[in-house]
């Protein structure tokens, strides 16, 4: 890993794991990066998305030092549950690029396809993302906030639901939803969001927790 460069962590979506990740990870290595993920269980929609968050904030805590700032990404459902992680679990604190991609920020009606708590969260103005985007111009501003999204995308429907009112907007016309992990255009998009200078005040480095 570049000595400058934080550790990034990849969370994936809706019946994904890791392996959707190859691409970028192998790209992103070749970068200088130390890219990092896991698999979130269950992945079906079957559980509400902040106990998926809570998975988020315990791989990060037991993978890296208290001192540790990194770098986060997610994709699709993934960009929820991290959005949680760090609106609600106290990940503003620790992370400083946050790059979300194809996420149903602001809801998808593909959400209502199926009857379960995780999906039906990700519903147009359901309860959970009228409480995440209650504040999310204000959350979101502390950090380096990245949002890549494709005006072709049929699973996050419609596309422009991706967007947000806060943070670096970068369109990419992508024909399929999930190849927004993969094309080159979205890849190169993401290590310019990644090398971007941070926020003046979100420069210094983490204080250790003090030994117990």
């Amino acid at each position: 890993m570049t000595k400058s460069r934080n550790p990034v962590v990849l969370v994936h979506g809706f019946t994904d794991t890791t392996a959707v990740f190859r691409t970028m990870t192998t790209y992103l290595t070749n970068l200088g990066w130390s890219v990092h993920s896991f698999n979130l269980t269950p992945n079906t929609g079957a559980c509400g998305l902040e106990k998926l968050a809570h998975q988020v904030a315990a791989y990060i805590n037991n993978t890296f030092d208290n001192s540790q700032p990194v770098d986060l990404i997610g994709f699709s459902m993934g960009g929820i549950i991290t959005r949680y992680y760090l609106q609600r679990l106290g990940g503003i604190q620790r992370v400083q690029r946050y790059i979300s991609i194809s996420a149903p920020n602001q809801g998808t009606v593909t959400a209502y396809s199926l009857p379960l708590r995780g999906i039906a969260q990700m519903r147009p103005n359901s309860p959970f993302l009228q409480d995440l985007n209650r504040d999310a111009a204000e959350q979101l501003a502390k950090i380096n906030f990245t949002v890549i999204w494709t005006p072709f995308d049929l699973m996050i429907y419609p596309a422009a639901s991706s967007r947000m009112s806060v943070g670096e907007e970068v369109i990419i016309p992508v024909l399929v939803h999930a190849w927004m992990k993969t094309d080159n255009r979205s890849l190169a998009a993401v290590a310019t969001a990644l090398k971007a200078p941070l926020k003046s005040d979100r420069q210094l480095q983490l204080t250790p927790e003090p030994q117990k």
